[in-house]
C-alpha cells in the first residue's frame, strides 16, 4: 500500500476520490452495456454478409469456369476488358455512443444491365452475363462488408477499452482506496483510544493529587 498520511483531511480526500471512482465505474458499465447492445447485432450482420460473400464468390467462380468452357478463355478475357468500370465510394462519419465511426457507402450500384457492360451482347453467351452479374454482386457485398466490419472493429476496440477501464476501477483503484481508507480509519481510532487513555491517566493523576492535598489539609487541622 502506498504511503498515506493518517489524517482526517486525507481521509476526506480519499473518500471523495472513492465516490468519484465508483461513479465513473458505474457510468462506464452503462456505456459497456450500451456498446454490447450495438455490438451483438453487428456480429450477426457480419456473419450474414460473410456467408453471402462466400456463396456469391462460389457462384461467380462456377459461372466463370462454365463461361470459359463454353466461350473460351480469350472471349471471356475480352469481355472482361470491355466491361471494366469504376466504383464510386462515399465515406462519411457517424457516432455510436460517442465513438466516431466512418460510414462507407457505394456511390451507385455496381450491378449493370448486359447492355451497359461494354461488350456486344450478341457475341457472348448467357454464361458470361451471369458471371459478370455475380462478380458485380461480389463488389456490392464487399462494400457492405467493409462498412459493417469497420463499425465492428471500432466498436470492438471501444468495448475492450471500456472493459479494461471498468476492471481497473473495480479490481485495482477502488480496492486500493478502500484499503487506504481503512488504514486511516484504524489509525485515527487507535489515536483516539490512546488520547482517551492519556486523558484518563491525567484525570487519575489529578484526582490523586487532589486527594493527597485534602489529606494534608485534614492532617494539619
Amino acid at each position: 500500500m502506498e504511503q498515506v498520511k493518517p489524517t482526517r483531511s486525507e481521509l476526506l480526500r480519499l473518500k471523495v476520490n472513492r465516490n468519484l471512482a465508483e461513479q465513473g465505474m458505474n457510468l462506464l458499465k452503462k456505456k459497456r452495456d450500451a456498446l454490447l447492445l450495438e455490438f451483438m447485432p453487428i456480429i450477426d450482420e457480419t456473419m450474414r454478409l460473410s456467408l453471402r460473400l462466400e456463396r456469391v464468390t462460389a457462384d461467380a467462380q462456377y459461372d466463370l469456369a462454365m463461361a470459359k468452357a463454353k466461350e473460351g478463355g480469350q472471349t471471356v478475357r475480352s469481355a472482361s476488358y470491355a466491361s471494366q468500370g469504376e466504383v464510386l465510394v462515399d465515406i462519411t462519419g457517424t457516432h455510436v455512443m460517442g465513438v466516431p465511426i466512418p460510414t462507407i457507402r457505394k456511390g451507385q450500384s455496381t450491378m449493370r444491365s448486359a447492355l451497359k457492360r461494354g461488350y456486344g451482347v450478341t457475341g457472348v453467351s448467357s454464361r458470361v452475363d451471369s458471371a459478370a452479374e455475380k462478380f458485380e454482386e461480389i463488389i456490392d457485398v464487399i462494400m457492405e462488408s467493409a462498412d459493417i466490419e469497420t463499425k465492428l472493429r471500432r466498436l470492438g476496440e471501444e468495448l475492450r477499452k471500456t472493459n479494461r477501464r471498468v476492471n481497473a476501477l473495480e479490481n485495482i483503484v477502488i480496492p486500493n482506496l478502500d484499503e487506504q481508507i481503512k488504514f486511516i480509519e484504524m489509525s485515527l481510532e487507535e489515536r483516539a483510544r490512546e488520547n482517551v487513555f492519556r486523558l484518563k491517566k491525567v484525570k487519575r493523576a489529578l484526582e490523586q493529587k487532589a486527594e493527597a492535598r485534602m489529606a494534608r489539609i485534614r492532617g494539619e487541622s
